[in-house]
């Protein structure tokens, strides 16, 4: 394993550790998942980069924007919830409650 590969699958698990262990507030986990999203989508950007194959160059580039529209969506539901629960902590979200 080269020292990239393993420098991007070592940020894609600290992402999905901090997602795992670390579920305080909703803010938290958001940033856990782009930063999972991040690590993928440079590593896929070096994959292709390292097999020079042009039809997979658009592949990165659609990783990214469905990142950004996750975490647009992600944004918009850390507002409404500190809109109606006046919080974003995670143990204070009830689905019941709604």
């Amino acid at each position: 394993m080269t020292p990239t590969h393993f420098a991007f699958s070592s940020a894609f698990m600290l992402g999905l550790s901090g997602l795992a262990f670390h579920r305080t507030h909703l803010l938290s986990a958001l940033l856990c998942l782009e930063g999972m999203m991040l690590s993928l989508f440079i590593a896929m950007s070096l994959w292709t980069l390292q097999l020079g194959a042009v039809t997979l160059a658009l592949s990165p580039m659609l990783l990214l924007a469905f990142s950004a529209c996750e975490a647009s969506a992600g944004l918009a539901l850390l507002v409404a919830t500190a809109r109606t629960h006046g919080t974003d902590r995670l143990q204070n979200l009830n689905l019941l409650q709604c």
